[in-house]
């Protein structure tokens, strides 16, 4: 597989970061890497700058690419479906697969981030989550590893499984730093135990992006294991 797609739990549950160390990983293991994020909303190419400065890369380099990484940028920082309609614009769903397709035709990989949660509509009657499921993009769920992770992740596992979308694996990121450990350790424990879904790692509570990375390295090596034998 040349490309895979990047959910979470919720908003805000470390996407982006996440995101980015695969980029850089899948780079350092010699691969012409690009991020792309469908709908980019509260600001000026955010993620995807991100995304570059964890993979050690400037967004110069990429500028006659940026129209394909966000086929659209929304100021409003909500779901993109309100801050297209703020705007006045429409989401079409054409523009996003073209633009997709370019990047995969261009790069060895394309990683997709995407908006929100699984279900995050982009207009009044559609769902990004059936984009992917068009274009067939295997799945990471980024799980936010706090007090209510059992219910979100569950919920987030059934709807892509009922829409048929591969689901490669889960990454657990402690985003709390004085979380209970005992709840973290369960929740991983009993998600594994439900759903029989591979568990890639636990990213834990660091601030500082190379510590990080050096922890993510062994969740790295088996996403692009998982990959390999897609």
């Amino acid at each position: 597989m040349k490309a895979i797609f990047i959910t979470g739990t919720d908003t805000a549950v470390g996407k982006t970061i996440v995101c980015g160390l695969i980029a850089r990983y899948f780079k350092e293991q010699g691969y012409n890497v690009i991020t792309q994020k469908w709908f980019q909303t509260g600001g000026f190419l955010i993620d995807i700058k991100t995304h570059l400065k964890i993979m050690g890369e400037k967004i110069n380099v990429f500028k006659k690419y940026i129209k394909y990484l966000c086929p659209y940028i929304l100021k409003f920082p909500s779901s993109p479906h309100l801050a297209a309609k703020l705007e006045g614009k429409k989401i079409l769903k054409n523009k996003i697969k073209e633009s997709f397709n370019y990047l995969l035709n261009k790069f060895d990989f394309v990683i997709v981030e995407g908006t929100g949660g699984v279900l995050v509509p982009y207009n009044k009657k559609n769902l990004s989550v059936e984009i992917v499921k068009e274009l067939n993009l295997p799945t990471v769920v980024v799980v936010a590893n706090r007090l209510g992770a059992i219910n979100h992740t569950l919920l987030t596992i059934e709807v892509i499984q009922k829409r048929q979308i591969k689901i490669l694996g889960l990454i657990f990121n402690n985003l709390i730093k004085n979380e209970n450990d005992l709840i973290l350790e369960d929740n991983i424990k009993i998600i594994k135990k439900l759903t029989r879904k591979n568990i890639f790692g636990v990213l834990p509570y660091e601030e500082n992006i190379e510590v990080l990375y050096k922890k993510f390295l062994s969740i790295g090596k088996k996403i692009f294991s998982a990959l390999k034998n897609e």
